[in-house]
């Protein structure tokens, strides 16, 4: 693919993305969501591998679907109450059909079948813009219409997304799909707290996204997609494996680190909403996927010799690459500490 075709679908990505953020039509919603469909799907295929090939039908279906749901929830709105505004979702049964079509584009349980083998047949760069920038639009249109959504469905689709994205990593040798699954587990703690504090629910996705741009850059730069692989990188590029650890690690929820700070936020709402059992399972339901991430963390730090013909680069670090994972590893591991000054904002 040349550099000229990526721009123009970086380009239409960030459009896409910006007419969904700033629209409060259904139909220019609707609009974004399809381009930024279209454009990310050639960078799925960009491979011509087969698996590729199959990832991006199986994305372009699942999307296709969800805008349509979308759709059809924005017309039965406008034909029971006039309105095309997106503030103004009052019809049960488009707010159903819209939370179907939202949990669709997003990948939340019982819709997530897709997600892991959409990221499984992509390269890391693409499952990168799958896993954070893909999801911002949906999410924020989750974020603007919460208040119209049914809370007890919201939390029923949460607690299975937690339990079903740790329950189905543990059996995992594919980071990808690994990373697939964490994210499913991570979207159920985003979406169980957003019809009581969408602050949280922003928070929750930000500082996902932070860290799981420094897995994956960290994993493109040291050309690994399997465990076996992963187990020999600590002879090649210790310092580099360290970092993955502490960011896997971060991204379990374990304190001290950044990730724990949003879980932290979450279970104490949940709890000031006099839903402690609820936060209780959401809770236990983590510690599912807490076992996978130490695994993952493990084999980063375990010494293996190369085992493979297909060697790594030696690790510069003072290349651009090396410097960016290295802010983006002291952010994601060292956030906790600046938490009083984020609950006071909140």
């Amino acid at each position: 693919m040349t550099p000229q075709a990526k721009l123009i679908f970086a380009i239409s990505l960030l459009l896409g993305t910006t007419i969904v953020i700033s629209s409060n039509h259904w139909v220019t919603i609707w609009a974004g969501l399809e381009i930024n469909t279209l454009a990310i799907l050639p960078l799925i295929a960009k491979s011509h591998h087969p698996r590729a090939i199959e990832a991006a039908t199986k994305y372009f279906l699942t999307q296709a679907t969800a805008s349509a749901l979308l759709l059809f929830s924005a017309t039965t709105n406008a034909w029971y109450t006039g309105q095309w505004d997106i503030t103004q979702l009052t019809h049960p049964a488009a707010c159903l059909i819209l939370t179907s079509a939202l949990a669709m584009k997003l990948g939340l349980a019982p819709f997530h079948f897709w997600f892991p083998e959409v990221l499984q047949g992509s390269s890391l760069t693409t499952a990168l813009i799958l896993s954070t920038a893909m999801k911002f639009p949906p999410m924020t249109l989750l974020l603007i219409t919460s208040p119209s959504l049914n809370p007890t469905l919201l939390t029923s689709m949460a607690i299975l997304s937690a339990a079903l994205g740790g329950w189905m990593g543990l059996n995992q040798t594919q980071i990808r799909k690994i990373l697939a699954f964490s994210s499913i587990s991570h979207l159920g703690w985003m979406v169980i707290i957003v019809s009581y504090n969408p602050k949280l629910t922003l928070l929750n996705f930000y500082l996902y996204a932070l860290m799981t741009t420094t897995v994956f850059l960290t994993l493109n730069v040291i050309k690994t997609s399997k465990l076996s692989t992963l187990m020999t990188t600590w002879t090649k590029t210790p310092a580099l494996s360290a970092m993955l650890m502490l960011t896997l690690l971060s991204l379990a929820g374990l304190p001290p680190f950044t990730g724990f700070l949003p879980k932290w936020f979450i279970i104490q709402e949940l709890t000031n909403q006099n839903m402690a059992p609820t936060a209780t399972a959401i809770a236990l339901l983590s510690l599912l996927g807490l076992f996978f991430y130490l695994r993952l963390a493990y084999c980063a730090t375990i010494t293996l010799p190369p085992h493979t013909t297909n060697h790594m680069k030696q690790w510069h670090t003072n290349s651009p690459t090396s410097i960016t994972i290295a802010i983006l590893t002291t952010t994601s591991i060292m956030l906790l500490p600046i938490s009083p000054m984020i609950l006071t904002t909140i």
